[in-house]
């Protein structure tokens, strides 16, 4: 039943809209200045590299900031920064929003397993419920026209799982 409100029902993507235009304002200007301005993820990554609770709560997370991420810092430099921005246009637009919601979800969690706290926690509980609601949080946005022209240019001529369902019945 509450699936089914949040994947279908018109007040739910109204609502649904709100929520993703506060998370994706969230991104966009947490990127914003970092895409725009001098940001270096490497004293994040040192800060993270040097918490013992990471060490010892996600060793092989720590491992991977130690072996992979601080030594191509910029290359995570550049992925924060214009990941928070792409992010965050695209919550706000509604274009694309559950890949949008997942790679925003992605890099709180990572910020968590960091061992930062900040504001995570809470844009990943509404992050959930854009995820859940699926393309009904996108109806008030750019996905109302997005998604149908990606499925007829993927699947044209192509056999999708409604036209199964209603050949079936």
């Amino acid at each position: 039943m509450i699936m089914d409100f949040l994947r279908n029902n018109v007040i739910a993507a109204a609502v649904l809209t709100v929520l993703r235009v506060y998370v994706g304002w969230q991104w966009l200007t947490a990127g914003w200045g970092k895409a725009f301005g001098e940001f270096d993820a490497g004293g994040f990554l040192q800060g993270a590299i040097g918490n013992e609770s990471v060490q010892e709560t996600y060793p092989t997370y720590h491992a991977f900031l130690e072996n992979f991420a601080l030594p191509n810092a910029d290359l995570f430099s550049f992925m924060v920064a214009w990941g928070e921005v792409a992010v965050g246009l695209g919550l706000i637009l509604g274009v694309l929003t559950t890949a949008a919601a997942f790679f925003g979800i992605t890099m709180n969690f990572a910020f968590i397993f960091a061992g930062t706290i900040s504001s995570n926690p809470f844009l990943i509980l509404l992050t959930v419920f854009i995820l859940v609601a699926g393309y009904n949080a996108g109806k008030f946005g750019g996905d109302r026209w997005v998604i149908p022209a990606l499925r007829d240019k993927v699947f044209k001529g192509k056999i999708t799982p409604s036209d199964q369902k209603n050949k079936a019945a």
